[in-house]
């Protein structure tokens, strides 16, 4: 066991057990079910119906830690709703395309009455009895309405409460606390700090500009009706990431786990180390079993997903809150529609302001050596040197080149399937109407063949010319020649039909990369062609520049362009094995400012799966 696990036992091994049974567990008691497991799963589904209880213990039946005598943790949140909470969750969806994830994220717009607490599962219910005598309680003294000021740092956003109405709000959190102490037997921490909703947490500091721009968006006098609610969550998991299965999988082996679309699963960062290259260990939130699944199988999710809802109070400040003026009621809810309106206008207008070029990073596609290994070249030379298709994913034909076909070893063309996946992208970016102005791509032949194919998609073929940048190819310590390879001449691009801009001399010449480079060498190389692009490709509109490089590139050239400081060179290489072929970086100019900020790509990731060689002889007639 571990030593985590075990301090968790030491809580509750000790405590007494509640007396008394609920109108939910005695069907669940009558259908055989042991009454701790019974009560766990009324717990771990909020009590709402026995239907979900007993679909909560079937999924779980597998689960290593079913019989396990530890208690889910509660808080007590206030929460908005009505317009105000649209209005929030407007910014929240705006913060983060803009700005990208930040902590608030993880959670719903909220203000915390009592933090996370532990209740034993036979007392949960008397922590709805109390939160509706308390709320009873303070329901004519509640505020009406609550005023909410904007505070920002350069690491926090979010909304004040007013003294006096933060002074009622803390009387109910303590009445709530003390009332639960004494009936649940369970030690509960009212929230005495400065009441707040949190709008941004541990952003960027350069963010927080955009950040408060967003929020002044947010008018805070929008009618709200306020609600007190109990969540609870999995206290085993709590520090733990958590991702969303985006596709059903079925284990190959038995140490895998079982996934199905929409499915949640915790991952420790700590014990990953024991995953193989593109696979994560992780624990169902649905089963509760634990094991090995394909991690591009997945994306992140937010923590409160996996949260359960028990009870609510709501507070009644509708006649009160809800006062409009007349000349701003319209039959069919268009008061609704026109304050909603407004306030997307007013994103929108801030968006169109400050927004500008994009520049678009993506690694190369899918490369031959990636598929059938260094020695590809082998494989497809005939004994008096000539090139055949010796598989449908070899490319039909290679590219020519006045010195020896084999330095296509040491730089690789792409697959069959590189092509087709560049070209899907391509297409992909149409169909977004994304403006492609200029492209750029590191003299390696996988990245020119990967632009040429996109700009095919986006059908601007002969109409956007291939600029080859040398001081765009990877990290040179990573060659396993401990050379620069001999790429293609741009005349030798040229006469193979690739659409290269002929007249664009590059800011590092291929002479200037320097076998094993250090990685700080790497990262100012990077640093430096970002900066030369830029300042190359003068603002047209909302014109994009697609850069096309190494898995490699990524980091150095966004994280340069944002201002961010570059990766640890220990966790670098372990960053950029993450990174598929043509995964994609975004990034946004903020005109005013003179600034670019990281944003979602215009188009998806590409993902599929491995298509091993087959032979029929010895798959199918062979016994």
């Amino acid at each position: 066991m571990a030593v985590a696990e075990a301090q968790l036992y030491s809580k509750v091994s000790s405590k007494p057990r509640g007396r008394g049974t609920s109108a939910l567990l005695e069907p669940l008691l009558a259908k055989g079910f042991p009454a701790h497991l019974a009560q766990k799963a009324l717990v771990a589904t909020g009590q709402k119906t026995v239907e979900d209880a007993v679909k909560w213990l079937h999924s779980h039946c597998n689960d290593p830690s079913l019989d396990d005598p530890i208690p889910q943790e509660y808080a007590l949140y206030l929460c908005p709703r009505g317009r105000l909470h649209s209005r929030l969750q407007d910014f929240w969806r705006e913060s983060k395309r803009q700005c990208g994830k930040n902590r608030a994220h993880e959670v719903f717009p909220h203000i915390t009455l009592c933090d996370f607490f532990t209740c034993e599962d036979q007392k949960v219910e008397l922590l709805y009895d109390v939160l509706k005598k308390v709320g009873d309680s303070f329901s004519q003294i509640f505020p009406p309405s609550i005023f909410l000021t904007l505070h920002a740092s350069p690491s926090y956003l979010g909304f004040f409460i007013d003294d006096s109405q933060a002074n009622i709000l803390k009387d109910f959190a303590v009445a709530f606390s003390m009332e639960a102490s004494a009936l649940a037997d369970c030690h509960v921490k009212p929230s005495l700090k400065q009441f707040h909703l949190t709008l941004a947490h541990r952003f960027y500091p350069h963010h927080q500009k955009t950040l408060e721009q967003l929020a002044k968006c947010i008018n805070p006098g929008e009618p709200c009706q306020w609600v007190a609610a109990l969540y609870s969550r999995d206290m085993r998991f709590v520090h733990y990431q958590m991702l969303r299965a985006l596709f059903q999988y079925k284990p190959q082996n038995i140490d895998e786990l079982m996934i199905n679309a929409g499915d949640l699963v915790y991952v420790d960062p700590r014990q990953q180390s024991e995953a193989g290259e593109g696979w994560v260990i992780g624990t169902s939130h649905r089963t509760g079993c634990r094991g090995f699944l394909p991690e591009n199988y997945t994306e992140r999710a937010l923590e409160s997903d996996t949260w359960v809802k028990h009870r609510e109070y709501v507070f009644d400040t509708a006649p009160r809150s809800f006062t409009k003026t007349e000349k701003d009621v319209k039959p069919n809810g268009e008061a609704h529609n026109l304050s909603m309106s407004r306030s997307v206008t007013n994103v929108l207008s801030l968006q169109n302001a400050a927004l500008r070029r994009g520049v678009l990073v993506m690694s190369h596609g899918e490369r031959v050596d990636q598929v059938f290994g260094k020695s590809w070249l082998q494989q497809c030379l005939t004994t008096d040197g000539k090139y055949y298709r010796a598989d449908l994913n070899f490319p039909s034909s290679l590219p020519r080149q006045k010195d020896s076909m084999k330095q296509f070893e040491c730089d690789p063309p792409l697959s069959c399937c590189g092509i087709f996946q560049s070209r899907l992208i391509g297409e992909a970016l149409l169909e977004q109407e994304v403006t492609v102005s200029s492209v750029y791509s590191s003299p390696a032949l996988r990245c020119v063949q990967t632009a040429q194919h996109v700009l095919q998609g986006l059908k601007l073929n002969q109409k956007v010319r291939i600029r080859v940048e040398p001081g765009l190819f990877e990290w040179t310590k990573w060659e396993a020649s401990r050379a620069i390879p001999k790429f293609m001449t741009v005349a030798e691009l040229v006469e193979a039909s690739y659409d290269i801009d002929t007249s664009y001399r590059g800011n590092f010449p291929l002479s200037s990369l320097v076998p094993s480079e250090s990685y700080e060498d790497y990262v100012s190389r990077s640093s430096a062609v970002i900066k030369h692009i830029i300042s190359a490709c003068p603002c047209k509109g909302r014109s994009v520049i697609l850069i096309v490089g190494h898995a490699s590139s990524l980091a150095p050239l966004t994280r340069a362009l944002t201002g961010l400081p570059s990766r640890d060179s220990r966790d670098f290489a372990q960053m950029v094995q993450k990174i598929p072929a043509l995964g994609m970086c975004f990034c946004e100019e903020q005109k005013e400012e003179n600034k670019w900020q990281m944003v979602n790509p215009p188009v998806k990731t590409l993902t599929h799966g491995a298509n091993a060689a087959f032979n029929w002889r010895n798959t199918i007639m062979e016994d």
